[in-house]
Parts: structure tokens; sequence; C-alpha cells
């Protein structure tokens, strides 16, 4: 469900704008969805730490299909970025706790390949992810983008009821209220402010406070959220700040990609969500020889290399994708980046769940992955906020004839003179986002040199990280 979210969404966004409005917001609807699911990825591993998996992920499931259809029935922008929300509470569950339940059934020398054998699934959605969602525009109508997790999550649940157990030693304990709402706080200020390009720069000073009194209550917390001691482990340390920067990037590249094909070069809405497939396929097959790989070469090497290539395929793409760019060039450039995200991440998360014991598994996936969608989150923002103040750097063109260069004419009705300047203004802001994308794989690269050697063969002890300090 995860993997066709990415990839159908991406696809009918700048249709659905043509047909709601709101371009201005558009950054809002991938923002709120990863909003709502950053804020909550280390409560659920939390729960899922204190309950089981098998509840947490149950419940995941059920809210993010709820929201699901909410968002399908939606009639204007505001409603879409609310249910959307609605939806993100929901997926904060499932892709984490459905990692830390695999890091649970296998050991090391299984967990290398099945990794990358889970992560096929990308790759069957790759394909079949943006044909469905420009099948579905083009034929059906936007809504059923949503309306396609249904089955798919009515079959997941039905199969996680059916085939997996697991005994959990419940014990009396306290979920973090106050380093919860404090996170909430902290998450919520750091995206107003990014997202304000200037104008919500206040937020920004408040987002620090916050997270410097969340940082403080999760010290002394019983049961904290985030449990600060994890990141006494140096590969936990640089998987989150790697992990934060090349999502970023991989989360702009889905949301901002597809727009340009659609909006500057022309394209269809298959041909848009298309220039994202050969990352998604790329992505899965290079994590399937991860897999394979692991056992003998280690961590370090995969995720160095592996950042590597995520910086020449972002490189391309800020040095030659433009109005008259072939379609060959962004197709080129998002390959390379998915074979080296499915090297570099793979690595990265293997890592981070071989660093910890199983009661700290979940907390340690989840954070991971928390570090993941807020770098996510904050690129699009950010990159949102970009887009947004070229389209309205010139007064005198109406935002709405923005939404119109959306639409399946692409803005043919609006005059010539007004199509050019918005064409243009998009054109200039995209362009501005693919270096912004480019300078954050070109961070992670750098924070990937100072990976540390993690053994490949044992655990760390649950009493080394957990240990108060």
């Amino acid at each position: 469900m995860a993997a066709l979210e990415a990839t159908v969404v991406s696809t009918a966004m700048p249709t659905v704008v043509g047909e709601l409005g709101g371009i201005q917001h558009y950054a809002w609807v991938f923002t709120a969805y990863m909003l709502s699911s950053t804020i909550t990825v280390p409560i659920y591993g939390k729960l899922a730490d204190l309950y089981g998996r098998k509840p947490v992920l149950l419940f995941g499931i059920g809210l993010f299909l709820v929201g699901s259809i909410a968002s399908g029935l939606s009639t204007s922008m505001a409603m879409l970025i609310a249910f959307r929300t609605l939806q993100g509470l929901g997926a904060g569950a499932m892709q984490p706790v459905a990692l830390t339940v695999i890091g649970d059934l296998y050991t090391l020398e299984e967990r290398a390949k099945v990794q990358g054998a889970f992560s096929a699934v990308w790759g069957i959605a790759g394909l079949i992810g943006p044909i469905t969602g420009g099948f579905i525009v083009k034929y059906l109508t936007w809504h059923w983008v949503f309306f396609i997790n249904i089955p798919v999550g009515v079959g997941c649940a039905v199969l996680l009821m059916s085939y997996f157990h697991e005994r959990v030693e419940r014990k009396p304990q306290r979920l973090d209220y106050a380093g919860a709402t404090l996170l909430t706080g902290w998450v919520v200020a750091l995206l107003v402010g990014v997202q304000g390009v200037g104008m919500n720069l206040w937020s920004l000073p408040v987002a620090a406070v916050l997270l410097a009194a969340f940082v403080a209550v999760e010290r002394k917390a019983p049961e904290p959220i985030i449990p600060m001691s994890i990141f006494k482990v140096p590969a936990i340390v640089i998987s989150s700040i790697a992990g934060a920067l090349f999502s970023a990037a991989m989360f702009g590249a889905t949301t901002y990609v597809p727009l340009f094909v659609q909006g500057v070069l022309g394209g269809t809405p298959t041909e848009a969500g298309g220039m994202i497939t050969p990352m998604i396929v790329g992505w899965p097959a290079a994590a399937v020889v991860a897999g394979r790989l692991l056992l003998k070469t280690g961590f370090r090497p995969l995720i160095v290399g592996g950042l590597g290539l995520t910086v020449v395929g972002t490189g391309l793409m800020a040095l030659l994708l433009g109005p008259q760019a072939p379609r060959l060039v962004p197709e080129v450039a998002m390959g390379l980046f998915g074979i080296g995200m499915g090297f570099a991440s793979t690595a990265l998360l293997i890592a981070v769940q071989t660093s910890v014991g199983w009661e700290l598994r979940g907390v340690a996936t989840a954070s991971n992955m928390f570090f993941r969608t807020i770098g996510g989150a904050i690129g699009v923002g950010l990159m949102g906020g970009v887009m947004v103040s070229q389209l309205l750097k010139d007064p005198s063109v109406p935002i709405s004839a923005a939404n119109a260069l959306m639409s399946p004419d692409h803005g043919q009705d609006l005059p010539k003179e007004l199509l050019a300047t918005l064409s243009g203004a998009l054109g200039t802001g995209l362009s501005i986002n693919f270096w912004l994308i480019c300078a954050f794989t070109v961070a992670a690269f750098a924070a990937g040199l100072f990976f540390p050697k993690v053994a490949r063969t044992a655990t760390v002890s649950t009493s080394d990280v957990a240990a108060p300090h």
C-alpha cells in the first residue's frame, strides 16, 4: 500500500490540481501526509515494543483505509489535505512496523536476503503504479487513485490476522504523553517554518525550543518515545542523518519530477508518472543485490557507494533537466538515483536493526523511519515554498492560471504570453528544486563517509544501548 500510494498519487496530483485548483497548496497534499505519519512513526514503534506488532499494524491499516476513502471523496483541496493527514496517521504504523516484523522473524543472514526480496514490492509498484495512475485518471477519475487501496488493505489485514502469531510479554507501562506532545509541536513548527520560505520563519526558533524541551523530557522519561540512549550507537546516528537527507531528495524527486514533466514539458499523467518508474524499479533491484553482497562486503561499502550513485543521478538531473530536455534525461537520472538508494538504504536499515536487541528493535527501526520521513517532509515543504514563490513573483499573474496549466489541455485556452510566463516561472522554481535535491544527496554522501565499521555477526547488547545516562 505504501508503494502504490507513492507512485499512483504522484502521477495523479497534477490532474487533481487542474480540477480542484490550489496549486499554491500543492506541496501540502504530500507534506500533510508525511507530517502526520512522521509524528506517529516513533509512537507506533514504541507501542509495537510494548503491546506487540500485530495490533499496532492492524490499527494502522484500518486508519489508513478510512483516510483513503475520505481522500477519494474530497471535493476541494482543503478537504484532500485534511484527509491525507488522516491517511498519514495510519501510514505511520504500516511500513516501520512491517519492517520491524521482518527484523523479528529472521536472523541477520536471512534478513539481508529477505529485506531485498521485501523491497521488490516497490519494483512492482514502480511498474504498475504510474500505468495504473494514468489509466485511472484517463478512464475513471482521480478519486479512484485512493479507492484502489481498499482491496489491498483488506487483503493485508486478512493475511495478518490469519497467519501472523506472536507472544508478547505485557508489562505495566506508561506512554510518554509529554514527549509525544513536544514531538508533535516540534515537527509542526519546523515544517511551517520551512514551508513559509521567509514568511513564517518565526516558527523556526519555536521549533528549536520545542526540540530542546523534547530531548530534555526524553532523557528523564521512564518509557521515552525515542530513547536518547540509542543515539550512543554511531551507526544509528549516521543512519538517521543520512536517511533524513536522502529521503528529502527522494520525496522531492517523486513529488516534483512528475509536475515538471506535465507542467513544463507538457506530458500526459502517464508520462509524468513514468519518469519516476526507473527509480522505483532500480531501488528494489539494487536492494536484492545489496542483500546478497552485505554479508561479503559489510555495510560501509554499500552505503558509501550507493550514496555516491545518488549524487551522480541527481547531479545529472540538476544539470540537464530543462524545458528542452529529452525524456531520457530524467529516466536515466532517476534510474541511477534509485540504484544508489537501493544499495544505501538497505544497508543502513539492517545496520540499525543489527545494533539493538528485540526490546528496542521496534523503537530503533521506527526512529530510523522517523528521520527518513521528516527529512522527506522538510524537503517537499521547502521545495513547495520555492515553487510557489516563483509562481507568485509576478503579481499580475493570477494563481488560477497556474492551476489551468495542470489541466489536461495544459492551459491552451490561456493567452500565449501568460502561458509562457507561467511555464517559465514553474520551470525556474522546479530547476531550483532539482539543485536542492542534488545538494541533499551530496550532504547524505558526506554523512555516509563517517559511517563506522559495524560487526555483521553480533547485535549490540540491549543493556549497553538502553543504559540510563
